[in-house]
């Protein structure tokens, strides 16, 4: 795994460069927003840490326009324990988010978790069908009506997971452990705004359905 870490805290970036290689990773740094920017817009990365608070781009701001080029798996650091700003940054397109200080083997099984549902999304039939709908698998792209609908990484594995079985109701529980790597909350929306997200791109096509106090169904039927 090569991961970039965009944070402006060079003790941090010490300590989790040699953490990620004692695990047998690669862990490159940059310590403000628009080098970690042309940085993970031009270096083929699997995944990229980044710190809300950065000097020259904040983090915010370089995860939006990284969202724009690219669907790389993004995972926010914070100090800030607020649940409005966690919220941000999901709504911004981030995969996950762990809040500082954190302990080093929790990022890494975040990471890990990321990179895995990565790989077993790719590793699924190619291409599915669903009227104006189309999901390739390998590319991790979605089209409406052939053309591309920009996902977050993590909106597209929701996608992918909801689409494996059309009709089938999904439990919240089963789709945030299997993509987000822990048990579901009563209280984490997390789950809520990325559908939501998904809905609005799809721009009310996607045929999500909420089943209360379960979780989600995508009622379509295969096209052949």
């Amino acid at each position: 795994m090569q991961g970039l870490l965009i944070d402006d805290d060079a003790e941090l970036c010490c300590m989790m460069q040699e953490f990620f290689t004692q695990c047998g990773h690669s862990l490159e740094t940059a310590r403000d927003g628009r080098t970690g920017l042309k940085r993970a817009l031009e270096e083929p990365y699997d995944i990229v840490l980044l710190d809300v608070m950065l000097p020259v781009i904040d983090g915010f701001s370089v995860l939006q326009q990284i969202r724009r080029s690219k669907s790389l798996p993004i995972i926010m650091l914070t100090a800030r324990t607020h649940r409005d700003d966690r919220i941000a940054g999901l709504n911004r397109g981030a995969d996950d988010y762990l809040v500082k200080p954190f302990d080093p083997e929790e990022l890494l099984a975040r990471v890990d978790a990321v990179l895995r549902r990565t790989n077993v999304s790719a590793c699924r039939e190619p291409v599915r069908q669903f009227n104006a709908i189309e999901i390739s698998v390998p590319a991790r792209e979605v089209r409406l009506a052939g053309q591309i609908v920009e996902l977050t990484g993590l909106e597209f594995d929701i996608f992918e997971l909801l689409t494996r079985q059309p009709g089938r109701t999904v439990p919240r529980d089963e789709i945030t452990r299997a993509l987000l790597g822990r048990a579901a909350s009563p209280y984490d929306r997390a789950l809520d705004v990325h559908v939501s997200h998904l809905r609005d791109k799809l721009k009310g096509r996607s045929m999500i359905r909420t089943v209360r106090g379960v979780g989600y169904v995508f009622a379509a039927e295969v096209q052949t």
